[in-house]
């Protein structure tokens, strides 16, 4: 399992609900109805954008440090905002040197300031937001022998809820609910509270589960035995929120992070005993530890990764004493991972050149290298991206030409069929479920204007059954939205699919503003989901597009090693590129756009305002990894070792570092005009450090020749993924949607109309 600094907030996101505002809990003074007037008054009179020229910026101090570094000098003139500190401000952000929380107090208070004719604006995008998500929803349930598990969200709640119901006499639930964790109760007076996984024994007597409560990714494991619903052991309080049973429902596997926050070790523990067996340790700094466990349960997996390598070894998940199998030694550029199946152990690898992946199987009891024979063959193109096992039947998805698809084998008689759908562009999900004997699998799908639907299929008649379907509350209709997918030629030939959303009111004659969405880094690809937030930017009139560009997966493994290392400028291209094309479609026109990325999309936002700022009036860049040349020139840094595969090592290759110095956002702000940029940071991140965000935003502000606005948000008090509750983390998103839509001239007169109903509000003594 490799960590990357792929941004967490979509996932929080997926699953998140919102409501109406919280009411004051005193009337509202004179003082305030007349600064709400002012507000008002203010933001009808001018424009937005002219209103914030007018605030004072902080002027962030400038400290040059030379840096030295194979025969090359640059200068970093904030690299003072990095605290020496930095791994214990990770664990208690208390200890954040003074002078650099002053530098990020003083830029949330000008962001505060910026933002703030548009906070009814916000509210109202956050209110549609929860509105459009069911709170008191449940995921479907899946069975395990004599118990159903299912989480659900309670009406308000901000985390979920774990709860399962027994199995009645004819196999269908039965009895009333049991919660085993409640997350909203576990969250109370917590100001941050990261869950990791919850993990119910073999014999369900047990719950294994890991908590995060700095936003730094250090998990305390625990174990709460479900029969007094107490914990019994806290296993540790530095692990990395892996966590596997063995089968006798008494021994775990979980994995230790180090003071650099990589997963470094891998432990075994009887729940029963305070003392915890090291059963693997890595040494190479570049590789991070996952466990996992077989879907037959047959073995424990224990995975050693970089970016581009994988070594297995695994465990007799019967035997609380057994010995390690090594699967393969690692062979660098070769990839693998385990599925079990049908009495078999059956291998997804790259190997022999295998770009898009090939299948390999191996005899269950001895599954070493020396034993795999190929099963299905290399197909360029078709890049296969994960397997799903049962007793009789092997499925894998599988994407081509930027679609998914999910493929169904009899692993008795070796017939296959697809699982079809018709949509231009859409998203698939699987799900095993517990159960290994079954003909029964679950998937999911959606489109960006197709709420999400899950089934339950039946691999043997190939029957259908939807069983859960994603309601909006506030009504959707997916008639009134429009997808379309196309492809834009870059300038060196290659064909990007660009996922397309508008509503069917919006003219596409080149009028409307446009939000293009990127990531492009460590192969992920950015589904074409549906997403309830993105509608309130949509049914404002503004389009939304994702660009599938090299560095993602979307076509085939290839795609992503043409958007790496020397090749990484291509992801760079291929979003600029995209942006040209859909002006020359007539979805947008040139500055009327807002180019938007996380983490490493945050790198790539970054790099095409560098490149191409006249394309876009706005641009966000969510906790962004901007810093590339000085972070993957620190082997201290948490992620630096383990993605030299993928940036180049700057430390020791020349080429690598003016390369990576080539399109390094930060060293490559210049003079020159920019959009308006808001960049947001978490102070405990491990992925994307505070002080990278923090330092693009100074330079920025220094460096360009216009007076738009640059703005930073930190999050004192979480990392990665933002706020952890599922409505403060939507808060944020409306944020952001408030401050693009203010970019392209479409909050002016709605942030009037909500500036004036908080008006009338306080005059008629509403609280």
């Amino acid at each position: 399992m490799t960590l990357s600094r792929y941004g967490s907030k979509a996932a929080l996101l997926a699953g998140a609900a919102l409501i109406a505002l919280a009411a004051c809990s005193q009337p509202a003074s004179d003082s305030a109805a007349t600064t709400t007037e002012q507000t008002m008054t203010d933001t009808s009179a001018q424009d937005l954008i002219a209103r914030a020229q007018t605030l004072e910026a902080p002027t962030p101090e400038q400290r040059p440090e030379e840096i030295e570094q194979l025969g090359r000098t640059r200068t970093d003139e904030f690299s003072w905002l990095r605290d020496a500190n930095w791994q214990e401000v990770m664990r208690d952000p208390s200890v954040l040197r003074q002078d650099i929380r002053e530098h990020l107090e003083a830029e949330n208070a000008y962001y505060n300031e910026v933002m703030e004719p548009l906070s009814g604006l916000e509210t109202r995008i956050y209110e549609e937001i929860r509105g459009r998500i069911k709170e008191d929803d449940e995921s479907p349930a899946s069975r395990d022998g004599d118990w159903y598990y299912s989480s659900r969200y309670r009406e308000g709640g901000q985390y979920p809820v774990f709860v399962r119901r027994a199995t009645g006499e004819n196999g269908e639930m039965a009895g009333e609910e049991v919660i085993i964790f409640d997350g909203d109760a576990e969250a109370e007076g917590i100001d941050y509270f990261g869950l990791g996984a919850v993990q119910h024994s073999p014999n369900h007597r047990y719950l294994a589960y890991a908590v995060d409560t700095a936003g730094s990714e250090f998990y305390a494991v625990k174990i709460r035995d479900l029969e007094t619903g107490e914990d019994i052991a806290t296993l540790t309080d530095e692990g990395y929120g892996s966590i596997v049973w063995g089968n006798d429902s008494e021994t775990i596997y979980w994995v230790w992070r180090d003071e650099n926050n990589r997963p470094r070790r891998v432990y075994r523990q009887n729940i029963n005993s305070d003392d915890a067996e090291l059963i693997y340790e890595e040494t190479d700094p570049g590789y991070f530890l996952g466990v996992g466990k077989t879907d037959g349960d047959r073995w424990i997996v224990l995975s050693a990764n970089d970016h581009t390598t994988s070594e297995m070894r695994v465990f007799d998940a019967n035997d609380p004493n057994a010995e390690p199998i090594l699967i393969a030694e690692r062979e660098p550029g070769v990839e693998y991972s385990l599925t079990e199946a049908g009495g078999r152990l059956f291998v997804r690898t790259n190997l022999d050149d295998a770009v898009d992946f090939q299948i390999m199987e191996a005899p269950l009891e001895d599954p070493r290298r020396e034993n795999w024979t190929p099963l299905i063959e290399h197909r360029p193109g078709v890049l296969v991206n994960g397997l799903m096992g049962f007793e009789n039947w092997l499925v894998r998805s599988e994407r081509a030409n930027a679609l998914p698809r999910i493929v169904v084998r009899d692993l008795r008689s070796g017939e296959e069929h697809e699982i079809a759908f018709d949509e231009e562009a859409y998203a698939l999900g699987m799900d095993g479920g517990y159960e290994y004997a079954t003909d029964q699998m679950r998937f999911s799908y959606e489109s960006p204007s197709t709420p999400e639907q899950t089934y339950d299929y039946d691999m043997g008649t190939r029957e259908r059954t939807l069983i859960k379907e994603q309601e909006v509350p506030s009504g959707h209709n997916a008639d009134d939205y429009v997808v379309r997918r196309i492809m834009a030629t870059a300038r060196d030939g290659a064909s990007v699919p660009v996922t397309i959303l508008y509503h069917r009111d919006t003219p596409i004659d080149g009028t409307a503003p446009l939000l293009l969405y990127g990531y492009g880094s460590y192969g992920i690809t950015i589904p074409a989901s549906f997403s309830v937030s993105r509608l309130s930017l949509v049914d404002r009139g503004m389009v939304y597009a994702i660009a599938h560009i090299r560095g993602g997966m979307a076509k085939g493994y290839q795609w992503y090693l043409d958007g790496k290392l020397d090749h990484k400028i291509n992801t760079f291209n291929d979003f600029v590129d995209s942006g040209r094309a859909l002006i020359e479609e007539g979805y947008t026109s040139e500055g009327q756009m807002v180019a938007m990325g996380g983490s490493a999309g945050g790198l790539l936002v970054g790099a095409t305002i560098n490149q191409a700022p006249e394309l876009f009036a706005g641009a966000i860049g969510a906790v962004p990894f901007v810093d590339v040349l000085t972070t993957m020139s620190d082997d201290t840094l948490p992620l630096t070792p383990p993605e030299w595969p993928e940036w180049g090592n700057p430390i020791t290759d020349e080429a690598a570092y003016d390369y990576i110095a080539s399109y390094s956002p930060y060293d490559q702000v210049s003079a020159q005009d920019y959009p308006h940029v808001l960049a947001t940071a978490g102070l405990t991140d491990p992925r994307v450090t505070y002080w990278e965000p923090a330092k693009w935003a100074a330079r920025l502000r220094t460096r360009r020749t216009d007076d738009g606005l640059t703005l930073l948000r930190t999050n004192m008090g979480a990392g990665h993924g933002g706020a952890s509750g599922r409505f403060d983390a939507l808060r944020e998103t409306a944020e952001e949607y408030a401050f693009a839509l203010m970019t392209v001239g479409l909050a002016d007169e709605e942030a009037a109309e909500t500036a004036s109903e908080s008006s009338e509000s306080h005059e008629g003594g509403e609280h």
